[in-house]
């Protein structure tokens, strides 16, 4: 059994492997405020408790955060749950991987458990594209080295700075529309943003490709990756799990 969490920008994504599938997933909100750690460790555990899962008898926990305030929080938590220290996807691990980058300290643990699970799951060169508060591409090698990433703007990211920084647009919701040219503001946003992506990541699998060769396949994954319709053909794979697989995979290979 593998307990696996994901601790991003806008969710923490917690999980937990039977040994066949997921067999439960929860969504829960970053909070970095005062309340946070009492909050995460007390919902964890009910959490797991309703799960049937009793704290004490210790899963493999695995965890990756690119939340530097809450790392901690979760590792804490996990050990206080189980009574060991769960692994931490973090550079002292890096060795155990192949990791192709000037500054792979630097790297998003995320992107890092996408390379990993991408890798297992096609065995090919890949180009993993990462819907979620950032939008990632992250190029992987037929023998699973991390080449590079890229790194853009989310989709609710792009619609969020034009609801912060602009004095007359409105937050609009995560809709495509069904035309380019829009009729009202709201249509307008979702025109600019959603079908601009569409643009955005087509050129940037073009350019990548450019780069390392035609034969780079795309597999999608994060919170939005079936927000952008279109895109839909452009991937040989769309897999919401993928980073937690991947986190259930450095789990077995380096735990």
């Amino acid at each position: 059994m593998v307990f696996a969490i994901d601790v991003g920008n806008s969710n923490v994504v917690a999980a937990v492997h039977d040994g066949q599938e997921w067999a439960h997933t929860w969504r829960l909100p970053t909070i970095l405020e005062a309340e946070g750690p009492y909050f995460y460790e007390k919902r964890v555990a009910d959490l797991l408790l309703d799960a049937g899962i009793i704290p004490g008898k210790a899963p493999k926990v695995v965890i990756s955060s690119v939340v530097p305030g809450l790392t901690q929080v979760f590792v804490q938590i996990a050990t206080h749950l189980f009574g060991e220290p769960p692994l931490l996807v973090a550079p002292p691990i890096y060795p155990k991987l192949k990791i192709k980058i000037k500054r792979p300290n630097e790297l998003g643990t995320d992107l890092l458990a996408n390379a990993v699970a991408a890798h297992e799951r096609l065995g090919r060169d890949c180009i993993v594209v990462d819907f979620g508060t950032a939008l990632t591409f992250t190029t992987v090698s037929a023998n699973g080295e991390l080449l590079g990433v890229a790194i853009a703007p989310g989709l609710k990211t792009a619609m969020a700075a034009l609801f912060q920084k602009t004095a007359q647009l409105p937050e609009v919701p995560l809709e495509f529309p069904a035309t380019p040219v829009g009729k009202n503001t709201n249509h307008a946003i979702q025109s600019g943003v959603l079908i601009g992506y569409v643009g955005l990541v087509r050129h940037m699998l073009a350019e990548i490709r450019k780069e390392v060769g035609q034969q780079y396949v795309a597999i999608a994954t994060g919170g939005l990756s079936a927000a952008l319709p279109p895109l839909e053909e452009d991937f040989e794979v769309i897999d919401p799990m993928l980073t937690l697989n991947g986190l259930r995979i450095i789990g077995e290979r380096c735990g």
